[in-house]
This record gives C-alpha cells, sequence and structure tokens, in this order.
C-alpha cells in the first residue's frame, strides 16, 4: 500500500469513528449534540436507544476493517462491499449536505418548515463527515487498486 492510500484510510476511518464514537455516547445516555439530530429521528428511536450500539458497531467495523484488509488482503466480497459503502456515503453525505444548506439559504423552503438546529447539524457537521468519510474510502481503495495492466504484466512474466 502507499503512503497516500494509507493516508486516504486514516481519514476514512477518523471519520468513522467520530461518527460510531458519538453513537456510543448517545448510547450511553450522553445529549450533546441530540438537537443536531432532529425531532424526526429522536422519536423515531424513541426507548430503543440500544439500537444505537449495534449501529457505532457497524460504524466502527466500516471504518477500521479497510485499514486492517489493506496490510492482510481483501477478503474476497469485503473490497466490493467497501465499494458499496464508499458510494452509499458519498452519495447520502453529499445529497444531504446539499440540500440541508439549499435549506438554510433559503433557496429551498420545507413546505412544513423544518427544525433549524437539525438541519445545521446535517448540513454541517453529520452528512459532511459521512462525505468525507466515502470520498475518503473510495479514494484509498482507488489507489490500492490492481489495474488489468498491471495484472497482465505480472501473469506474464
Amino acid at each position: 500500500m502507499t503512503v497516500r492510500a494509507r493516508h486516504a484510510f486514516t481519514i476514512a476511518a477518523i471519520c468513522g469513528l467520530v461518527h460510531a464514537a458519538v453513537s456510543v455516547y448517545w448510547a450511553l445516555g450522553g445529549t450533546a449534540l441530540l438537537a443536531t439530530l432532529g425531532q424526526t429521528i429522536l422519536s423515531a428511536v424513541g426507548d430503543r436507544i440500544w439500537l444505537l450500539w449495534p449501529v457505532a458497531a457497524v460504524k466502527a467495523l466500516v471504518a477500521v476493517l479497510p485499514l486492517v484488509f489493506d496490510r492482510t488482503g481483501w477478503p474476497p466480497i469485503t473490497r466490493a462491499l467497501a465499494l458499496l459503502a464508499g458510494a452509499v456515503l458519498v452519495v447520502w453525505g453529499g445529497t444531504n449536505t446539499i440540500v440541508g444548506n439549499l435549506v438554510l439559504s433559503g433557496i429551498i423552503t420545507p413546505a412544513g418548515g423544518y427544525d433549524r438546529q437539525a438541519m445545521i447539524g446535517h448540513a454541517w457537521l453529520w452528512d459532511p463527515l459521512f462525505l468525507i468519510w466515502g470520498l475518503a474510502l473510495l479514494g484509498g481503495l482507488w489507489l490500492t487498486r490492481v489495474s488489468t495492466r498491471r495484472t497482465a504484466m505480472i501473469t506474464s512474466v
């Protein structure tokens, strides 16, 4: 692995671990930044706060496993799953960052109004963090790809 790929996977891991750590903090009863989620999400979770534990575990695994696999080798399906995860993170984070900022700027006006604290949290914190996580993950995967040309050169030797 190149130094650039290691840096990309490290940035991705940091972003994912920040998300995971905040989920653990909330699962333990912490309340800071809860308003940045919005009442809709908080109402949906309700008294099922225990759901944050598996959410945190998945976030941590998706954050750390690319670093591990890049040192030990990618099991057959994991690289494809990492590509899918990176794409989902970029689309989700990018779309919600853009839409959130359009709402905050007044370009988009939701019919039923919106929760300003939650919109700020999503537009300026959570969704940009998803976007950076996904971009860094995809960047690391791109930098560590095995091109068909390189594979052909290796097998012809």
